[in-house]
């Protein structure tokens, strides 16, 4: 097996790709082949470094995202093994990326893998870029020394480590103070809200919800018996003046301050000041979602709404997903010193369901400063692959598209021009394997009658994280170029 493999890992040192990513593709490609057969061992990470004269860390970079888009499993101390899933399933095509017109039709477990590598997908971190190493250390450092104690029922409100350490990080890097017992853990941000929602809201409560705004918010929110009240968002963020004359009385309003989703524009300080005044007043309370505002590329991230708060009214909520990689479903709740004692109490009703092995390794990885020195890494990364993206589309789409110059996030959006419809090249791409979204889609649904054409809403957005050279990025340019002059060809 170790001389197949040989034969297949002709590396190009020279070539500008990876070698992670070209041992990554020349494994995968004997697989749709079918090469490499499903239930095949592979060899270690040791042994094929090794053979190949790479470091273990570069081979293990391979097999991780093999394993993650599910064409190798890890079967622990048995081995690593091409994926028996794949046994009746059909093989993707060779090359899927320069292949968009043939279908994919893959299992259901295959299939969701591929999803979460789709082209331009938003809300991934750069997942080739985390480092998977360290990351497994600290949770083997976890699983050795697990006590009886540990195996036991978790604190409701997550380990008291992981939230110490948020605390400390929050001082550190987002500008406010608070106490580990003001934190408490979630899994993901739809437990968040649903934890805010059932502990302070009721039934019936209006609220208002930036729009365009994220859609997973506006459909968690009529889902738990809220009004939605949409709010618009122009270039100084959400229209507080417009929101308090049109609807004085809401109970919450959730917002995006520092980066706001979608448009990337900042609440401007004169309508934070006026949220929290309005807030005060009115005994309302805020929910800031902080979701990926450590990326900011030019100067200093901007402090959040909380560190302006006096009157202990702003819910703070963060996440892992964004800054390390979504599967860990771990997100943060920042409360007021004076509402510890009911979100406790909730939470004793409905307990922390992320895992505290989880939990533990999380706190361990920013204790060791690894959280920190990866921001970081990633700001710079994050840069230098938005530009990438950027300079394509105005290469390939130039007089189409006009790429809005934000100071942060991780997705870029483009301006269309007022010839095609964002949601119909949107759809269009979708079906080509490109994962891209429109403006339009993300207006509130109580407000589709209203005027979709003004320009801040008819364009589309593009995850660029996981983008990893300039010719990757020139090729899906491409197609999403033959997308939108498919539709001057049909006129």
């Amino acid at each position: 097996m170790m001389k197949v493999f040989s034969r297949l890992l002709k590396l190009d040192r020279q070539h500008n790709e990876p070698i992670y990513r070209q041992i990554y593709q020349r494994i995968k490609d004997a697989i749709v082949q079918g090469t490499l057969p499903p239930d095949t061992r592979v060899p270690s990470v040791r042994a094929l470094a090794s053979e190949v004269g790479v470091a273990r860390g570069t081979v293990e970079n391979a097999y991780t995202q093999l394993i993650a888009e599910g064409f190798l499993q890890s079967r622990g101390q048995g081995g690593t093994y091409v994926s028996a899933q794949l046994r009746d399933a059909p093989l993707l095509p060779l090359n899927i990326v320069d292949q968009p017109e043939q279908p994919i039709a893959v299992n259901n477990a295959l299939s969701a893998n591929r999803v979460m590598a789709r082209p331009f997908q938003l809300g991934l971190p750069a997942l080739d870029a985390f480092p998977r190493a360290q990351w497994g250390r600290m949770m083997t450092k976890q699983l050795r020394g697990l006590t009886a104690a540990a195996l036991g029922h978790p604190p409701a409100a997550g380990l008291p480590a992981l939230r110490e350490s948020i605390a400390h990080y929050l001082q550190l890097s987002r500008g406010f103070s608070c106490q580990p017992e003001q934190v408490f853990i979630c899994a993901g941000y739809q437990s968040l809200l649903d934890l805010v929602v059932n502990t302070v809201l009721k039934r019936g409560d209006r609220g208002w919800l930036e729009d365009p705004g994220y859609p997973a918010t506006q459909q968690l929110i009529r889902e738990a018996g809220l009004i939605p009240h949409p709010v618009n968002v122009d270039s100084d963020g959400m229209d507080v003046a417009a929101a308090i004359r049109d609807c004085p009385q809401a109970h919450f309003a959730i917002v995006t301050p520092a980066h706001q989703s979608p448009l990337g524009v900042a609440l401007s300080l004169a309508r934070r000041i006026a949220l929290l005044e309005w807030a005060e007043q009115q005994q309302s309370w805020i929910i800031e979602d902080d979701y990926d505002s450590e990326f900011r590329y030019q100067g200093r991230p901007l402090p959040p709404l909380k560190s302006l708060d006096r009157h202990g009214r702003v819910l703070y909520a963060g996440t892992f997903s964004k800054v390390m990689f979504p599967a860990l479903r771990l997100a943060y709740l920042v409360v007021p010193p004076e509402l510890v004692a009911v979100f406790k109490h909730r939470c004793q009703l409905r307990s922390c369901a992320s895992p505290p092995l989880i939990q533990a390794s999380v706190a361990e990885f920013i204790h060791q400063g690894h959280f920190y020195r990866h921001l970081k890494r990633m700001r710079h990364l994050y840069a230098e692959r938005r530009e990438m993206l950027a300079a394509s589309l105005m290469r390939q789409l130039a007089g189409v598209v006009v790429i809005e110059q934000q100071a942060g996030g991780i997705q870029l959006l483009a301006q269309l021009d007022r010839r095609f419809v964002d949601s119909d090249v949107a759809a269009r791409a979708q079906n080509q394997g490109l994962a891209i979204q429109a403006v339009s889609d993300w207006v509130l649904e109580t407000n589709v009658a209203k005027d979709r054409k003004a320009d801040s809403q008819n364009g589309l957005l593009m995850g660029f994280t996981n983008l990893t050279s300039v010719a990757e990025t020139d090729r899906l340019v491409a197609r999403l170029a033959e997308v939108i002059w498919s539709f001057s060809k049909e006129e």
